[in-house]
């Protein structure tokens, strides 16, 4: 799948979706404006996007906010849930990690 976004003329639903960028770690991604920024990011094929202090990668566990497995940091705001945060266009966004240090 390119991830590249269809042409409204050529979209054989006929959505009316508006397509937004936003940049991951240096990536410009795209969707579409109200999808969560875990959607974009599983869209783009990412399962995983944070570690834990023993360096066990984490992405969606719940999908609702109830857990902290999908933080992140947006626009320098840091411990965001991906799965709740609705991306924006530009949104400049930074994986976090919890690793352990000696």
């Amino acid at each position: 799948m390119s991830g590249r976004l269809l042409p409204r003329d050529r979209d054989p639903v006929g959505r009316t979706d508006r397509p937004i960028r936003i940049t991951v770690d240096g990536e410009t991604l795209t969707g579409i404006a109200g999808q969560s920024v875990a959607g974009i990011l599983l869209a783009a094929g990412r399962v995983s996007w944070r570690t834990t202090r023993s360096g066990a990668p984490r992405g969606v566990f719940c999908g609702i906010g109830a857990c902290f497995d999908c933080l992140l940091t947006v626009n320098d705001v840091p411990d965001v849930r991906a799965c709740r945060r609705p991306a924006a266009d530009g949104d400049e966004i930074r994986t976090q990690s919890r690793e352990e240090t000696a």
